[in-house]
């Protein structure tokens, strides 16, 4: 949760904080700029999963925990004291760019390791229920991070959230990372890793291995991942900047939406992973992917310049995603063997974030700019529908030995 709240505060808050380190006159260019830095953060997070999962695959998932929540915290507390433009010129927008770099390959190590974490400790049957407290724990860090933001633009004023408001944000999550380091330190390791370690199976190079005997497996988890992260980011990140610049919503009025949106998200994954137990992958998969598909553009397009007029679409689209959320960081852990589990997911799982969630930001910001949104959907359902075929042919794993 902690490691996901450092992560989201600054898409929340970047149309706060833009001109600190972007002095453009023109805000769409200003939030381009910051939105870029955005994606940039998502684009370190294969290096970070290479790294990262191989380490954890090496030294143990604990070990891999304890180090990517540690590189978070301190990039938050960057984040919070950086000099801005005026104070120290382009070294300000620079040691930004340094910082979310940090906190990309924090992130790029941190959803691998978790997965196999959590799905290692779980019982054959269970997998997904299990795995789902994983995604729930991304939702409720996010969800923290735009609570936070809705209190503080509901009470704020805007001079006072641009000056120094933002920076607040950041050093609460330097402050909470001290609280995750902590209890990362003090869990055991898993059975599963314990075992391979005892058995002599430990890989020198995971990511090697992974590229090698499962390159199948690899290109899999990017085709599961791809839709999901880019509608994650845009319904519960991205949504209140975009319903300012479509509909001109204040952002006092769709952070709150944004953040009821996302509690319904997380709020149902477990029962996601219970129904994916029963019923398998595949389904719950398929139905996010061809519903995402059918109601993304009527949903955007139908948009209203009020809290239901952005709320209704934002907890429709939330029901599509927490079914694929349930599942998948089972469907992922399953594709592999536990000696290369953490790097198998973690760099495929890298690249579909950094291609498919760190460009959905920039990229509708800068088409809506140009009056195309029309090409934004586009792409959207296109995406959907190219998940929805590899869901279709992917081998069921839910009753695969882990």
């Amino acid at each position: 949760m902690v490691e996901w709240f450092d992560w989201s505060v600054y898409g929340f808050f970047a149309p706060y904080f833009a001109a600190a380190f972007f002095p453009q006159a023109d805000e769409t260019a200003r939030l381009l700029s910051a939105f870029a830095v955005f994606a940039v953060g998502f684009f370190v997070r294969p290096l970070g999963g290479a790294v990262l999962g191989s380490y954890a695959d090496r030294h143990g998932r604990r070990a891999g925990m304890t180090l990517t929540i540690l590189l978070m915290a301190v990039a938050s507390l960057v984040m919070a004291l950086l000099p801005t433009w005026h104070a120290i010129g382009v070294a300000a927008p620079l040691l930004l760019v340094l910082a979310r770099c940090v906190q990309g390959f924090s992130a790029g190590g941190e959803f691998g390791t978790s997965s196999a974490f959590l799905v290692e400790n779980a019982e054959r049957g269970g997998r997904a229920r299990a795995g789902s407290w994983q995604q729930v724990s991304v939702g409720a860090g996010t969800l923290a991070a735009s609570a936070l933001a809705a209190a503080m633009f509901a009470t704020m004023t805007p001079e006072a959230l641009t000056s120094w408001g933002w920076r607040v944000a950041f050093g609460l999550g330097a402050v909470f990372g001290l609280v995750g380091l902590y209890l990362r330190r003090r869990v055991p390791e898993t059975d599963a890793f314990s075992a391979t370690r005892t058995s002599g199976r430990l890989q020198r190079r995971p990511l090697t291995a992974v590229l090698r005997t499962h390159p199948a497996a690899a290109l899999r988890v990017i085709a599961l991942v791809a839709a999901g992260t880019g509608l994650v980011q845009f319904w519960f990140v991205y949504l209140p900047t975009f319903a300012k610049l479509h509909v001109g919503v204040p952002l006092a009025i769709s952070q709150p939406a944004a953040m009821v949106a996302l509690a319904v998200f997380t709020v149902l994954q477990p029962l996601s992973g219970a129904l994916s137990d029963r019923y398998g992958r595949r389904p719950l998969l398929l139905f996010f992917a061809l519903g995402s598909a059918a109601t993304f553009t009527p949903l955007v397009l139908g948009m209203r310049p009020t809290l239901m007029g952005v709320l209704v679409p934002a907890l429709l689209s939330a029901v599509f995603l927490a079914a694929y959320a349930g599942s998948l960081a089972a469907v992922m852990a399953e594709q592999f063997p536990p000696e290369v589990r953490t790097a198998g997911i973690s760099l495929p799982y890298g690249l579909a974030v950094a291609v498919f969630g760190g460009l959905t930001p920039t990229l509708a910001t800068g088409l809506i700019g140009q009056g195309r949104l029309w090409v934004f959907l586009l792409i959207v359902v296109g995406v959907c529908l190219a998940s929805a075929l590899a869901f279709f042919t992917m081998p069921e794993t839910a009753d695969r030995d882990v």
